[in-house]
């Protein structure tokens, strides 16, 4: 037969199991006011199995007399704790706080002795008030080292969700910025494009300033450079004296005028060419340049004058005397003034050197409107009276305006210089027109 515990160490034990249970309990979670089963003893491992252990009796004490006496009396009181600490730590952290109404209601549960029968009151009643004095002394290093087990983990449980709690923010704050931190990019980016765009507006500003202000200064220096040129071109010149002959100073300033403007069209170059006009105070006295004169550079030396009708003065032009006829011809319609140029534009020499062509016609709208048809004549040395009539006959067929010489150019007339020029760049235009169309084989 097994050897029964005693009720003291059966109420030791089972001290020791509700504290390993409270223990557990306050380990995995165990609520607060629920109560749990009386844990079963398991066999001692140093002992052989005995016989089944009666149910556990309920947790209030039996309501009637006892039955019989006890069949022994108890061994004494605890002599003190249990001997040794838990049999382990616990495996995780606890949820709660631990409960210590299982620890106070479990040696009152457990108080009657398993091996005590129900009729043996007095060994019921002892173990009964001896183990909730166990329970008390026990309670005190249970107490102590659950609150030294478990201050630990509620100093842990409570440090660590202030701490997740510190880190969550830390986190936040660390996501708000990484968040924040494009915007401050971008909002850099933005400050830096605004600041890069300020300056380069300010130096557009200043570029289209200054520019204004060259521009403005080109224009000054443009009116200046145009009223020098007219200076120069209008500069005034000393009257001409020749035998029995003056030459005013305003008509020395528009022969050297007009040579300068041939020599701008095109229409004459180097000492080709020729003006003459006649005397507009004096009739009967013919003032022309001088042979050999370069038309772009004229001036008061390169002006010669005479009597129509009369011998050539000294270095006058070999056509003296086809300005004279042209001249007078002119006179006879205006009824006194006139003037005539001697132009060698290529467009009108060009046209002229096709053989068997009689007639210069311009095809273009103004060509027909100012100059209309031309005649060309062709020079002849040999007879110079017979080249004089037919010139002055082209030059009233052609309208009075002008007159082409085979090769050698075109003699253009009119009331004035202005006149003449006009007509003289008129038909080198209309030639130039009606080369052109030739080349591109239009058909006219």
């Amino acid at each position: 037969m097994a050897t029964k515990k005693t009720s003291a160490e059966e109420a030791r034990e089972q001290a020791e199991e509700a504290t390993l249970g409270s223990m557990m309990d306050g380990a995995f979670g165990a609520m607060e006011g629920i109560e749990s089963a009386p844990t079963p003893t398991p066999p001692s491992p140093s002992k052989p199995p005995g016989p089944s252990s009666p149910p556990p009796t309920p947790s209030k004490p039996p309501t009637g007399p006892p039955t019989g006496p006890p069949t022994g009396p108890p061994t004494g009181p605890p002599t003190g704790p249990p001997t040794g600490p838990p049999g382990g730590p616990p495996t995780g952290p606890p949820t709660g706080p631990p409960s210590e109404s299982p620890a106070e209601d479990t040696p009152a549960e457990d108080t009657p002795a398993e091996d005590t029968p129900a009729e043996d009151t007095p060994a019921e009643e002892t173990p009964a008030e001896e183990p909730e004095q166990t329970t008390e002394e026990s309670e005190g290093p249970v107490e102590t080292n659950s609150s030294d087990e478990d201050e630990t983990p509620e100093s842990a449980v409570e440090e660590t969700p202030s701490e997740t709690e510190e880190a969550e923010p830390e986190e936040g704050e660390t996501i708000q910025q990484e968040s924040s931190e494009p915007e401050d990019q971008e909002t850099e980016q933005t400050v830096a494009e605004e600041a890069e765009e300020a300056p380069a507006d300010a130096d557009r500003e200043m570029e289209i300033a200054r520019l204004t202000a060259e521009i403005e200064r080109l224009r000054g220096s443009l009116v200046g450079a145009v009223e020098v040129i007219e200076e120069i071109e209008e500069a005034p010149l000393p009257p001409v004296v020749l035998d029995n002959i003056v030459v005013p100073p305003h008509m020395v300033a528009d022969f050297a005028r007009m040579g300068r403007q041939l020599s701008r069209e095109s229409l004459v170059k180097g000492t080709m060419g020729a003006i003459s006009m006649l005397h507009p105070d004096e009739p009967g006295l013919m003032i022309s340049t001088r042979h050999s004169t370069m038309l772009g550079r004229l001036d008061e030396r390169g002006i010669v004058g005479g009597r129509l009708g009369g011998n050539p003065p000294r270095g006058a032009i070999g056509e003296w005397k086809v300005h004279e006829v042209l001249l007078a011809s002119v006179a006879l319609v205006t009824g006194g003034p006139a003037a005539c140029i001697h132009m060698q534009g290529p467009y009108t020499t060009a046209a002229s050197c096709e053989k068997d062509l009689i007639l210069v016609q311009p095809i273009d709208v103004l060509g027909k409107e100012h100059i209309g048809k031309v005649v060309i004549v062709d020079s002849d040395d040999d007879e110079q009276e017979e080249f004089l009539r037919q010139v002055a006959e082209a030059l009233q067929q052609g309208g009075m305006r002008c007159v082409v010489v085979r090769g050698h150019g075109a003699y253009a007339v009119g009331a004035n210089l202005d006149q003449a020029m006009a007509n003289a760049a008129m038909l080198e235009h209309s030639m130039q027109v009606l080369l052109l169309a030739r080349q591109a084989n239009l058909k006219i």
